[in-house]
């Protein structure tokens, strides 16, 4: 069949935003030729406190490897990035093929965006850091994460080989790959002080706010989607868009989208105030 991609109008003012996009939704359209899976697992472990934990340590060592001025300190920070990478697969048993389905359809899309927009070093490095930054206050990682962690290790491998992404197909791991592809040699454990440099002090503090305030949202979502007067509706053919930055996994049942858009064979559903899609 066809493929085909939909971009929301109007375009990005910005020129280097405007190509980003484009070159994004241009690669979606040509994925299945190429042979890969278009599959958008919810890597719900991203919603727990540790896996949030490793996730955003993992992050900041991207970031200071992408700003590293010499070789052995941007191995040194990639090393430790792969370190807390590898630390949550050890935690979460499904997660490193989980997290890869999206890496290989998100994140190959965003880092061909990013790496086609014509950004140079400095925009690069701005362009991450305020990425980041933003982030890290998303409600949830669960969908977006990938949208960051392939285009910093793309970025940083494009400059030794700018061809990189065309040894990947469907059957890639990002994870192996990048390992080989940076020759790094990732240790069975590091200490504490180490990761101290990347912020853990502050992010367990925030971790443990955000793990309290979301108990409270679900029992929330529960009572409103669950055990009080609902409207269920049955998917045949449906066709859903939603921004992943919000949404929140309630395990056992599905996810809630504070808003989503869904087509179907009996219309288009437009959701403003909150929906759970059931698993």
């Amino acid at each position: 069949g066809k493929s085909w991609a939909m971009i929301m109008l109007p375009l990005p003012d910005n020129k280097l935003e405007r190509l980003d996009l484009l070159s994004h939704e241009l690669f979606h359209r040509s994925q299945p030729a190429l042979g890969f899976k278009m599959s958008n697992p919810a890597n719900n472990h991203l919603d727990q406190k540790e896996g949030r934990v490793y996730l955003r340590l993992e992050l900041e060592a991207l970031r200071q490897a992408l700003i590293a001025k010499s070789q052995s300190e941007i191995d040194r920070n990639l090393t430790n990035a792969v370190y807390f990478r590898n630390h949550r697969y050890s935690v979460y048993k499904d997660a490193k093929a989980s997290e890869n389905s999206l890496e290989l359809n998100e994140g190959l899309a965003s880092y061909t965006g990013i790496y086609r927009s014509g950004r140079d070093n400095n925009q690069l490095e701005e362009y991450f850091e305020n990425k980041i930054t933003a982030f890290q206050n998303y409600p949830t990682f669960v969908r977006s994460f990938a949208y960051l962690t392939t285009p910093l290790y793309g970025i940083l491998l494009s400059r030794s080989d700018k061809y990189w992404n065309r040894q990947t197909d469907s059957n890639t791991n990002l994870t192996d790959f990048f390992i080989k592809s940076f020759n790094l040699n990732i240790p069975d454990s590091i200490g504490v002080e180490i990761m101290n440099q990347y912020g853990l002090p502050d992010i367990n503090i925030s971790e443990t706010k955000r793990e309290e305030r979301i108990k409270q949202l679900i029992l929330e979502y529960k009572a409103k989607f669950i055990e009080q007067p609902h409207l269920e509706i049955r998917f045949e053919k449906m066709s859903v868009s939603f921004d992943p930055r919000n949404i929140m996994p309630i395990e056992g049942f599905g996810t809630v989208y504070p808003t989503l858009r869904v087509s179907d064979n009996w219309g288009i559903l437009t959701v403003s105030n909150g929906a759970l899609l059931g698993t």
